[in-house]
């Protein structure tokens, strides 16, 4: 299992994946990775189109991208809540916290220059009802420091929730979003972003399970991906500024009040086979001998221009989402 943080690259209006070459896209992303990373991306080898990366080893060019959080008030204004850096990756530019988790050595096949896929579905408004496997979840943290619940993602019974939590939370909100862990071994992509790839026999199983056979329509095993990104809310646990109704005041910038519809987006761009070696190179964590790492003052640095002139400053307050909170 590889576990690191990429720093932020950029918080934008663009989505190469779901809306290639539309700029602006529906609704604002935080984005990590390499800096190749615009409005349309080509099915190409991305690592040779990136010159840095915000990630900490510095073979990895992939993109990856979230959907942001944001605090309604009840006057009906908007604030983005701001991603933080997550636990071990002190000093990272806030960003996403990466897992890519195999079997054992030669178990599973890294993905290929110009693999692609999309994980969760940004107009679900409802339960999967997956229960402890679940494929995103929220952490309502009840200590600071991300202290008070030591399980793994997905799997504490009263902290962690598919939905948006609906109290505060003292040490704010992790989200995770796991991936498929099987491919059908011929299409980089579909046009769902979706149907190249899929759960193994029985169905989704939890983070770091990954043991499961695939099915025969998906028989290649890829190492399980999961996003974890980390929202602090603590300026936003004032219940006198939430809703007077007190429901809960969070929403996803795609106009999401249930957290249902979180999502991830995802563009491999491993350098070579550096990503095969990890996976079976008996790599933990951040201790991969195979790899080379960078500090966060030097991947800190790498970033893309901003394109979209619309505000998306931490103290901006919109009298709407941006993109009208209707976009999927």
């Amino acid at each position: 299992m590889l576990r690191f943080g990429c720093s932020q690259v950029v918080i934008e209006r663009l989505d190469p994946l779901v809306d290639p070459d539309q700029n602006p896209s529906a609704h604002m992303h935080q984005i990590v990775g390499g800096n190749a990373f615009n409005a349309s991306m080509p099915s190409a080898d991305i690592s040779k189109l990136a010159s840095c990366t915000t990630c900490h080893f510095d073979q990895d060019f992939s993109n990856y991208w979230t959907a942001n959080l944001y605090f309604r008030a009840r006057n009906g204004s908007y604030k983005r809540v701001p991603q933080i850096a997550n636990q071990f990756n002190e000093g990272d530019n806030a960003g996403i916290t990466l897992y890519y988790t195999s079997p054992g050595p030669n178990k599973t096949t890294a993905f290929r220059p110009g693999f692609r896929m999309l994980a969760g579905d940004s107009t679900r408004r409802t339960s999967e009802n997956l229960g402890k496997n679940m494929q995103q979840c929220y952490r309502c943290f009840p200590a600071a420091n991300f202290g008070g619940s030591m399980y793994s993602p997905c799997m504490d019974p009263v902290a962690d929730t598919d939905h948006l939590p609906t109290t505060p939370c003292p040490g704010g909100i992790r989200s995770n979003i796991i991936f498929p862990l099987c491919w059908d071994g011929k299409n980089l992509d579909s046009p769902s972003h979706r149907d190249h790839v899929a759960h193994p026999v029985g169905g989704p199983t939890a983070f770091s399970v990954v043991t499961p056979a695939c099915p025969a329509s998906h028989p290649v095993k890829i190492p399980q991906l999961m996003f974890e990104v980390m929202w602090d809310t603590t300026a936003f646990n004032n219940k006198e500024d939430w809703p007077e109704d007190g429901s809960q005041p969070l929403v996803l910038s795609t106009g999401d009040t249930t957290g249902y519809g979180q999502h991830g987006d995802y563009v491999f761009g491993w350098e070579g086979d550096t990503l095969q070696k990890a996976m079976d190179g008996g790599c933990y964590l951040r201790n991969c001998s195979v790899l080379t790492e960078q500090a966060p003052k030097v991947k800190n640095l790498c970033s893309v221009p901003v394109t979209v002139d619309e505000k998306s400053h931490l103290d901006d307050w919109l009298s709407e989402l941006p993109g009208g909170g209707g976009g999927i």
